[in-house]
């Protein structure tokens, strides 16, 4: 299983009325760490022929994040079938190593061109492993 992560600093556009990351934004970073670890791993020819939809996002909020925490957001491809791929994403806080958010998002693989499902290419499933 492939791990990709970066840090991130949380500012104060990430807070809302209650002093702490507002959800929406998890469900931002969440997608956007998925978006960078697809596009570090393959082709601009593999991305134009396939494209991810979500079908399903699953979210624990497990304690808040504050502005100027800095984040350790890690993704990886749990599984896969078919046309669906399972991506697990957890947020940390990098000072204490405790685990804010845990996401599972069901991912569709998708022809560009008619927008239907389509099975995962065998040349994409190998860079999950």
């Amino acid at each position: 299983m492939q791990v990709f992560e970066k840090l991130i600093s949380v500012s104060s556009d990430d807070i809302d009325h209650l002093d702490h990351v507002n959800n929406i934004r998890y469900l931002k970073w969440i997608q956007q760490i998925a978006k960078e670890h697809w596009n570090s791993i393959t082709t601009k020819n593999q991305r134009e022929k396939n494209v991810w939809v979500v079908i399903r996002h699953e979210i624990d909020y497990k304690s808040p994040a504050f502005i100027g925490d800095k984040l350790k957001i890690k993704t990886y491809v749990s599984e896969c079938e078919g046309a669906t791929c399972i991506r697990e994403v957890e947020i940390i806080n990098s000072k204490t190593s405790k685990i804010l958010v845990k996401s599972k998002t069901n991912w569709c693989m998708t022809n560009p061109k008619t927008k239907h499902p389509k099975r995962i290419p065998n040349e994409l499933l190998n860079i999950f492993d």
